[in-house]
């Protein structure tokens, strides 16, 4: 299918410099977009990557915990583990920042657990499954962090290479096109204007010839 020619637009050497130049232009656009969405996409697959890591370290972390867990509520019964886990302080000291990834933020977690890892319990009432139980999901916290901004990044990113790819296809497919054919359009245009302007200068000359030999032959009559 052709490309539309872009409306309102008069077919003189002026315009088409500037076409020219806005083509150039575009076309540098659309390769820094690229080279710009390629790499994003390279970084996208390496944290991808990266999650798949974390993800079987949390997951593993967390069969660990809940085994630790298991064990404080075969030994100590599950009412005196509910009253141990109010002496475990709430989930606080979570600070929300930003990293530059390539010119897009992404979310960077820090945790301070603060008074987390000291005893908050009885340790009349508790054992030592419950220290490994509570060591072991402060542990699991740290991960579950960094998953976190890991899913973060990811979204970040697959949203600014959907952006950049829709950019450079718009580039690639309509305004790239159109200013091409535009461009093509006002060259062939030039090129009629010439060619009638050759002609008409030929006609031209031919009947001024034509006139001059006329001239001519009526002068020679005369002087006879």
């Amino acid at each position: 299918m052709a490309s539309e020619v872009m409306e309102n637009i008069k077919p003189t050497r002026m315009e088409l410099l500037k076409l020219r130049k806005k083509t150039a232009l575009a076309e540098k656009g659309h390769k820094l977009l690229g080279e710009k969405r390629d790499a994003l996409v390279v970084e996208f697959l390496k944290i991808i990557k990266e999650r798949a890591k974390v993800r079987r370290s949390v997951n593993a972390d967390l069969a660990e915990s809940y085994l630790a867990l298991s064990k404080v509520k075969m030994t100590m019964g599950e009412n005196s583990l509910n009253e141990a886990l109010k002496g475990i302080p709430p989930l606080e000291g979570i600070e929300l920042d930003h990293l530059n990834i390539m010119g897009i933020k992404v979310p960077k977690l820090a945790w301070n657990p603060g008074d987390r890892s000291g005893i908050n319990y009885s340790l009349i009432d508790t054992n030592a499954y419950m220290d490994e139980a509570v060591e072991d999901f402060n542990k699991v916290m740290e991960n579950l962090f960094h998953l976190a901004e890991i899913e973060g990044s990811i979204e970040s990113l697959a949203v600014e290479i959907e952006k950049t790819k829709r950019r450079v296809n718009a580039l690639e497919y309509i305004f790239l096109p159109r200013l091409k054919a535009t461009q093509k359009y006002i060259e062939m245009r030039l090129q009629e204007r010439e060619r009638e302007d050759f002609f008409r200068r030929k006609k031209i000359k031919s009947i001024m010839e034509q006139q001059r030999a006329e001239e001519e032959r009526l002068l020679g009559e005369s002087l006879v």
